[in-house]
């Protein structure tokens, strides 16, 4: 183990041990640490797992574009042999960005080209990114522009919007072990994060390679700006994970953990978080209760929210219980009105009009803003916004970016933001 694999080890283990969160959970882009005799990990946005085999190297994920050149020489300087096999956990950005640079590697270095496995839904999530190239690259900016991240990810805002995407060379529907060089490598499919998503064990090496199923942050099952995700499925994969006895943790993001016991105390609060929405949220469902009920009732535990990696700073677990409702119950959300809900425009106009004025609006909603009811004040800021744009835009820019100052996660900050950001523009979010 190198000296960088110890630290990293060293630092997870004073956080699952200690029980509160520190800095550094995400190591710098581009470093190289060893973890154990032929296993290291590349840091980046999303990390780069490395297994060296008698056959040559089997790699778990490619970073973004911006970061693979960083990713392929760290991988060099640590070794020369052929890349065998790039396993995809899922068809995310981060994760398959780089897959592309790679090959090039490979042809330049005289290499065979390196196989790509990835589940079968991997190629048609890739197409539809491709289709959708315009909203994915709205959706990012959203995400991750207005709050910083966007730079220190290595995402370029004048980047093409359509990037280039491999599809893998070998897909599998539920299972599938890959021997290469005598190490086993047993994929595992799980829907989650996505419906792709690949979690692999390494028996030989007693490694689990979670993917995204494992974030060192809330479990990524709300995203309000993504398709659907699987919140019961993905406590499912964990609970299969703790069976398997890893000994060793390495995710795509965050930090690698070691221990049995540590990593099943870990595997398992995630899943009782997420089974615990998902219960409470179909008690509901099952009562009668509407969503609005549903959304301002559900709520974690606190001994479990309170894990030092299930803290809100991405995903926030009120998203989360939005897309179990739509995963169980539709898109409707039992309010009658909001069916064949009126244009917002001539809603907006009529609530002014009996609220006495845009302008009436907007106080009340720079009163509710300036008391802590940020909730309430948007409502109030939207409509005089539409009503009203000139009247409204100063004070929507203020009640915005102070509700991205108190929000915890970085979706929720993303939103707000781009709001303010379109107010400070005279235009409304779109």
């Amino acid at each position: 183990m190198s000296a960088p694999g110890e630290e990293l080890l060293a630092r997870s283990q004073e956080i699952l041990d200690g029980g509160q969160l520190r800095p550094g959970v995400n190591p710098p882009p581009g470093q190289l640490a060893e973890l154990a005799e032929g296993v290291a990990i590349i840091s980046g946005f999303a990390h780069t797992v490395v297994f060296a085999t008698a056959e040559g190297l089997v790699l778990f994920d490619l970073p973004i574009p911006a970061q693979a050149p960083g990713t392929i020489k760290a991988l060099r300087e640590w070794s020369d042999l052929p890349v065998h096999t790039v396993v995809v956990t899922h068809g995310h950005g981060d994760h398959v960005g780089g897959i592309p640079q790679l090959l090039d590697d490979a042809e330049r270095r005289g290499h065979q080209r390196p196989r790509i496995v990835g589940h079968e839904l991997v190629p048609e999530r890739l197409r539809r990114y491709a289709v959708t190239a315009g909203y994915v690259a709205a959706i990012n900016r959203r995400q991750f522009g207005e709050t910083g991240v966007l730079p220190l990810a290595g995402f370029d805002r004048s980047a093409p919007a359509a990037p280039r995407f491999v599809e893998p060379d070998v897909v599998y529907r539920d299972q599938l072990t890959l021997a290469v060089g005598g190490i086993h490598f047993e994929l595992n499919h799980a829907r989650g994060e996505t419906d792709d998503h690949t979690w692999a064990f390494v028996p030989e090496h007693g490694v689990l390679c979670p993917g995204d199923l494992v974030l060192w942050s809330f479990p990524n099952a709300g995203n309000p700006q993504k398709v659907q995700r699987y919140a019961a499925d993905w406590a499912e994969a964990l609970r299969l994970m703790i069976a398997r006895r890893p000994q060793l943790m390495i995710g795509q993001h965050g930090l690698p953990v070691a221990g049995e016991a540590r990593i099943a105390g870990m595997l398992d609060t995630i899943a009782r978080a997420l089974e615990h929405l998902v219960a409470s949220t179909l008690e509901l469902m099952n009562r009668g209760a509407g969503l609005d009920e549903i959304i301002h009732t559900v709520r974690v535990p606190e001994e479990v929210a309170s894990a030092p990696y299930l803290n809100p700073g991405y995903d926030d677990p009120e998203f989360v219980v939005r897309n179990i409702w739509r995963l169980y119950g539709g898109w409707w959300d039992l309010d009658p009105a909001s069916l064949k809900p009126a244009p917002l425009d001539d809603l907006a106009a009529e609530v002014a009009s009996l609220a006495g004025g845009p302008e009436r609006l907007v106080e009340r909603a720079i009163e509710l803003s300036r008391n802590g009811n940020h909730r309430l004040a948007s409502h109030l800021i939207e409509w005089a916004a539409r009503a009203a744009p000139a009247a409204a835009h100063e004070a929507r820019t203020a009640i915005y970016e102070e509700r991205a100052r108190v929000e915890p996660s970085l979706m929720a900050k993303g939103i707000f933001l781009a709001a303010a950001r379109a107010s400070a523009q005279g235009e409304l979010l779109r």
